[in-house]
């Protein structure tokens, strides 16, 4: 009996030891066995052209499956994006207004400001151009062109980036369409005001991404494009803490890092190759502001 007893407390000790050695299991988390964490939900504000593209389609489910965080996109234009971050209702904003950017990174509500991409606007209308612009070279001539003829044109007039663009390159002209009856505001995004536009035979301003994507549902086609005013630059920030205690910094912070790395800016200027022939966005992470 004492030598079962013996054996017995043995093979107990060999089975405690043998779970010992073995390796503790890793916390739950992101893809790479990171930790979970603290605060899982972050908000992004950002334009609609970001989403509408599709590109944030593509983005999402990779930031996500990187960091362990659930991210939360609000598209709702520039303008209103950043009107978020200045009151601290998001962690981190998309946007394409690099003028206004500026005041938000000056006031200090900004941080972490960074270059993403870009890509161009373009005036889109009807096929049979009844203002005449496809013949113009800059910019300003077409608008000029469809100010005379009184042509319809459909402005987002809800200031985004887009419509700040657009409001720019009147003044520029030295014109001011507000209160003409062909110039008729949509208050919605860029996917919404190109079907209004093509709805009613007119033009309007739009970014190339957002167009290439909708192209088959409405009957647009591309009348200006590559003058240098029409340069669209996108910017990464994120709402700084001290300012607002609600915002999440790290989830933020971890959106600015996701965005501007190089595996996250491989995958933006592939977006559209395979569909379109060539890249939505040019990815500019790194280059000179």
């Amino acid at each position: 009996m004492k030598r079962f007893s013996t054996l017995i407390v043995l093979l107990l000790s060999f089975m405690l030891l043998m779970a010992g050695c073995q390796q503790a299991p890793k916390e739950e988390g992101n893809s790479e066995g990171a930790k979970e964490p603290a605060i899982k939900d972050v908000i992004l504000a950002t334009t609609t052209s970001t989403q509408d593209s599709g590109l944030l389609d593509v983005l999402k489910p990779e930031f996500e499956k990187q960091t362990g965080y659930n991210l939360k996109i609000i598209a709702v234009g520039t303008g209103a994006a950043l009107k978020m971050g200045e009151k601290g209702e998001a962690d981190v904003l998309l946007v394409h207004a690099p003028e206004d950017e500026k005041v938000l990174v000056d006031s200090g509500v900004g941080i972490n400001y960074s270059l993403v991409m870009h890509n161009d606007f373009i005036i889109v209308g009807p096929e049979n151009d009844p203002a005449g612009i496809k013949e113009t070279n800059t910019t300003a001539e077409a608008i000029k062109k469809i100010y005379d003829s009184e042509a319809i044109f459909v402005s987002r007039g809800d200031d985004s980036g887009t419509h700040k663009k657009e409001l720019g390159l009147w003044k520029e002209a030295s014109l001011d369409p507000k209160g003409q009856k062909w110039y008729q505001e949509s208050g919605t995004g860029m996917g919404q005001t190109l079907n209004i536009a093509s709805e009613k035979l007119g033009y309007t301003l739009t970014d190339r991404a957002t167009y290439l994507a909708q192209k088959n549902n409405v009957k647009l086609d591309i009348l200006l494009e590559g003058d240098q005013s029409l340069l669209n630059i996108y910017h990464v920030m994120n709402v700084n803490p001290e300012k607002f205690d609600k915002v999440n910094a790290e989830g933020g912070k971890a959106f600015v890092d996701f965005m501007v790395a190089k595996e996250t800016q491989d995958i933006i200027g592939n977006f559209g190759v395979d569909k379109f022939g060539s890249p939505l966005f040019f990815p500019d992470a790194g280059k000179d502001k």
